[in-house]
């Protein structure tokens, strides 16, 4: 039963993929690993150039920006983004200028040449792109070429790193109604669905969707950048956000937030040979192939969690897919070594 729930199609949404993404079962991956049955949603197949997570976000995001009146995006992200590439992506196809602020996580990471996401953002046309330094303030970067932007008679939106603000975490609240309806056509219940936790966004609108639709799945998150306390709090506020704007009042609890940090490596971005030997296997065996610094790392991390009996043997568990793939050709050199 639902508690006080508000149908999401009350809010604004582009559409930007037809029809739904698929959840298949991972068969060779189970029968190798000989614990959970593991099924993977196939978000990497959304629509936009590339596809990922983030198209889901920017349906309800870019539907906002085009409601008030903007004529230009402004957002951020690492050297590789594929928030970055996404937003790029939403913005052409609207017709809105897009600005793009790459922040160099990794010192010296920027290179204008390189392929992956940056060779797209070239052919995407970004209006302009800004490098900055890892220990920038971005909100006040974003915020002061904003007003630039105003002052040059624009009407400018900024979309925050990875989209992660209430309006765009409606977008994994949405996903969970497109996984409990096709629970229902496979005449299947997953006990746990596992996620990269970068930014937050996708984490909680997963976590708000399993809370508010009263069903019992654990949402267990893959810190890919943040330490599991810096990220709990990050996931907790933006599920409550998720939850008040829906007018839902389940509660979230940091109780409910399973987040496991061990999978990060040296950073951000940086390879770990886990992460190498998660995306060469799926690719083997299932013919699926993995992004190096999301989807990479937490197939790594659920592969060890399986691994240690984290997960009961008779369970199904549902990997997201969260895309990305882009950015695996800016890692070719760690995979050719191996």
């Amino acid at each position: 039963m639902r508690v006080n729930h508000m149908d999401i199609k009350h809010f604004k949404r582009r559409i930007y993929t037809q029809g739904i993404t698929p959840i298949q079962r991972l068969n060779h991956l189970t029968e190798l690993l000989q614990g959970p049955e593991v099924y993977v949603k196939r978000d990497d197949l959304l629509g936009l150039l590339g596809g990922g997570s983030k198209t889901r976000k920017l349906e309800y995001l870019m539907a906002d920006a085009i409601e008030k009146g903007a004529d230009s995006i402004i957002t951020c992200g690492a050297v590789q983004s594929n928030h970055c590439r996404l937003t790029l992506s939403a913005a052409s196809l609207e017709g809105l200028d897009c600005h793009l602020f790459l922040e160099e996580r990794v010192k010296n990471s920027y290179n204008p040449k390189a392929n992956g996401n940056n060779f797209i953002y070239h052919l995407l046309g970004a209006t302009s792109i800004h490098v900055i330094s890892g220990d920038s303030d971005l909100v006040s970067e974003m915020d002061s070429f904003a007003e630039q932007l105003k002052a040059e008679g624009h009407r400018p939106y900024i979309i925050p790193v990875g989209g992660s603000n209430p309006i765009g975490d409606l977008g994994y609240l949405n996903c969970i109604e497109e996984i409990l309806s096709q629970e229902k056509e496979m005449d299947i219940q997953f006990d746990h669905i596992v996620c990269t936790s970068g930014s937050g966004g996708t984490h909680a609108g997963l976590l708000a969707g399993v809370k508010d639709n009263n069903r019992d799945i654990s949402v267990t998150g893959i810190c890919i950048n943040r330490m599991k306390e810096l990220q709990t709090n990050a996931v907790y506020h933006h599920a409550v956000k998720a939850c008040e704007i829906i007018n839902s009042k389940v509660k979230i609890n940091y109780k409910d937030i399973n987040l496991f940090d061990d999978y990060i490596g040296e950073g951000y971005s940086k390879p770990t040979p886990q992460m190498i030997q998660a995306v060469i296997l799926l690719a083997k065996t299932e013919a699926i192939l993995l992004d190096p610094v999301y989807t990479g790392k937490t197939m790594a991390g659920m592969i060890d969690l399986i691994n240690k009996d984290y997960f009961k043997k008779d369970e199904k568990i549902l990997f997201m897919h969260t895309g990305g793939i882009p950015g695996i050709y800016a890692h070719t050199d760690e995979f050719m070594s191996n």
